[in-house]
């Protein structure tokens, strides 16, 4: 049997394999992954006081979480927030991008559509300031480059 219309194929989002693969990449090179996530998103789950217009910036390093899951339906982990201990949870499609801190090399997530196609990689817009942090020492915004 051979299909024609292979467009029409259904195929489940692409974005927490490339999630997990670009986190993996990051840790392999010795770099520190950071997360950023829209919290008007529902069912967020992280510490309010540290969100900024909608978005929060979380390290999510080994040595920073405990028990990373990145599942195709969300991103759990706990993690210490002013000396407490609290469960993060995020869905998949609240991820908005994953960069290294040390270089900003990573990757920015657009708006997911039932069609998870395209035939270029997503780029932050005018409208995708994602310079909030929750360490307040980081100079200036992350640097984040499409990584074809």
């Amino acid at each position: 049997m051979h299909n024609d219309n292979l467009d029409d194929i259904p195929m489940s989002s692409s974005k927490p394999y490339l999630l997990r693969a670009f986190y993996d990449w990051i840790v392999d090179n010795n770099c520190t992954p950071y997360m950023v996530f829209n919290t008007e998103f529902p069912d967020v789950q992280v510490p309010q006081q540290y969100v900024e217009d909608g978005r929060i910036i979380l390290n999510v390093a080994p040595v920073a979480v405990k028990s990373l899951l990145i599942s195709n339906d969300g991103v759990q982990f706990n993690a210490r927030f002013s000396s407490r201990l609290m469960e993060i949870y995020a869905p998949i499609k609240s991820v908005l991008a994953v960069y290294a801190r040390e270089n900003g090399r990573g990757m920015v997530f657009g708006d997911e559509d039932e069609d998870d196609g395209g035939d270029e990689p997503p780029t932050p817009g005018p409208g995708s300031d994602i310079s909030g942090d929750t360490k307040k020492s980081r100079k200036g915004r992350p640097n984040l480059k499409v990584v074809k």
